[in-house]
C-alpha cells in the first residue's frame, strides 16, 4: 500500500511537472504526428497552457512554434499561427514556419563575413546572399527539449564549428515561457568558443483572423520606428537608414496594411511589398511595445516586446497558395504578418550599425515578447 501511494504521487508530480501531450490539443494537434528522429536526434511536440486556457504548441525540430490558441472578441479560441500538423511536413516542405532562426537571421551580403582579419564565406542560399543561417540554418535542426512546466520549455543546440560556415563551437539556449497575461515570452542565450556572429529570432507568420483564407490587408500594423532599412532589389540593406516620414514605410500610428503594401513606391517594388527593417524608437526597452498587429474582424491583438534593435517585418509576400498547412488549410499570398525583432540585416559588413559580434567569454542575450490580447 505504502509503496503504491509513493508510486501515485511520482506520477502525479510527473503530471504537474509539465510534460509532452499525448492527446489531442486544443488546436487539433497530435504527438504523435511529431515523434520522428531526424540526425539522430528525437523530436517530439510539447504543449504549454495557462491558467486563461490559452495553448502553444512547440516541437523541437527546429525550434517551431507550431500553433497557438488564443481567444477573440466573441471568446472563440483560434490558431493564429501557420504551419505545419506532423513533423514529416516540416522536414519536407522548405518553410520558416514559426522557427528559431540562427546563427544569422535575416541576409548576410555575398554570405561573407570578416572576424578578427579572417574572411568566412557563408551559404548564398538567397538572391546570392546568406539568409537565415543558411539551407540548413537552426530551423532545420533538432533541438535538445526539457519541459520545466506547463508554461515553460527550454531549447537548447549545440552548432559545431564551421557549421554552414560559421566560426566557433556555439552553444545556445532558447526558453519559451508563455504567462498568465496570455504572452508567450522568448528569451535567448549563447555562448562560443571562437569570435562568431548571432542574431537569433523567432520567425512566426500570424494570421489574427485565424482564417488562412483571409489576407493581411485589413489587419492594423503599428511599428515604433522613425525610420527602416531600405534594400536593393535583391532585399539586401543599402546601408542608408532612411527615416519613415512621408512614405508608405509609416506605420507609426495603427494603418491597416492594404492601406499601403502595394503604393507606387520603389521599396515596396523592391520588397514584393513589406519585407523590410525597421530601426525601433524602444531602444532596447523591453516595457515599451515595439509594434502592433490587430485583426478588427476577431478583435486579437498581438504586441511585440524586445531588447533588440530593430524588427523585420514581413507580410507573406512569397506566399502563394502552393502550400497547404494545418487541416489542409492553403496558405495565400500574404495571408500572414512575420514580427522579427532582431539585428539590422547585415550588420557584420556595416560596422556602424549595433554589433552582432560574439566573442569567448562573452554572452549573448536576447529577449522577444509576443502578448496577445483583445483590442477595444
Amino acid at each position: 500500500m505504502k509503496k503504491s501511494l509513493i508510486l501515485l504521487c511520482a506520477a502525479l508530480t510527473a503530471a504537474c511537472a509539465g510534460g509532452p501531450q499525448d492527446g489531442p490539443t486544443l488546436s487539433g494537434l497530435n504527438r504523435s504526428d511529431f515523434q520522428s528522429e531526424a540526425d539522430g536526434k528525437k523530436t517530439d511536440l510539447f504543449v504549454l497552457k495557462n491558467d486563461n486556457g490559452m495553448e502553444v504548441c512547440v516541437t523541437n525540430f527546429g525550434g517551431r512554434i507550431v500553433s497557438v490558441m488564443v481567444p477573440g472578441r466573441d471568446g472563440v479560441m483560434r490558431d493564429v499561427v501557420l504551419g505545419f500538423d506532423k513533423v514529416a511536413d516540416y522536414q519536407t516542405i522548405p518553410s520558416d514556419f514559426g522557427a528559431t532562426i540562427g546563427r544569422y537571421a535575416n541576409r548576410i551580403a555575398q554570405g561573407r563575413i570578416t572576424l578578427d582579419g579572417t574572411e568566412y564565406q557563408l551559404p548564398q542560399n538567397n538572391y546570392g546572399h546568406c539568409l537565415h543561417g543558411g539551407p540548413r540554418g537552426f530551423q532545420y535542426r533538432v533541438f535538445d527539449a526539457v519541459q520545466k512546466s506547463d508554461r515553460e520549455l527550454e531549447l537548447t543546440y549545440a552548432s559545431k564549428d564551421g557549421e554552414e560556415g560559421f566560426p566557433g563551437n556555439f552553444e545556445c539556449r532558447v526558453t519559451m515561457t508563455l504567462t498568465d497575461d496570455n504572452a508567450i515570452d522568448i528569451r535567448y542565450a549563447a555562448e562560443t568558443d571562437k569570435t562568431t556572429v548571432v542574431n537569433m529570432t523567432n520567425h512566426s507568420y500570424f494570421n489574427l483572423d485565424g482564417d488562412p483564407a483571409k489576407d493581411n490587408s485589413e489587419w492594423l500594423l503599428t511599428v515604433n520606428a522613425d525610420s527602416y532599412t531600405p534594400v536593393d532589389s535583391t532585399f539586401m540593406t543599402t546601408g542608408e537608414i532612411a527615416p519613415v516620414e512621408g512614405t508608405p514605410m509609416d506605420f507609426r500610428t495603427p494603418t491597416p496594411v492594404g492601406e499601403r503594401i502595394d503604393r507606387d513606391f520603389e521599396q515596396l517594388r523592391n520588397g514584393h511589398g513589406i519585407d523590410h527593417n525597421w530601426v525601433l524608437n524602444t531602444r532596447g526597452d523591453i516595457a515599451e511595445a515595439c509594434a502592433s498587429l490587430e485583426s478588427p474582424a476577431t478583435g486579437i491583438r498581438l504586441d511585440v516586446y524586445t531588447t533588440e534593435p530593430g524588427i523585420q517585418v514581413y507580410c507573406g509576400n512569397f506566399l502563394d497558395g502552393s502550400v497547404k498547412g494545418k487541416k489542409g488549410a492553403v496558405y495565400g499570398f500574404r495571408s500572414a504578418v512575420c514580427l522579427e525583432t532582431q539585428k539590422y540585416p547585415d550588420t557584420p559588413n556595416k560596422p556602424e550599425w549595433p554589433s552582432a559580434v560574439l566573442r569567448p567569454g562573452e554572452k549573448y542575450e536576447s529577449r522577444c515578447i509576443y502578448k496577445f490580447s483583445v483590442g477595444e
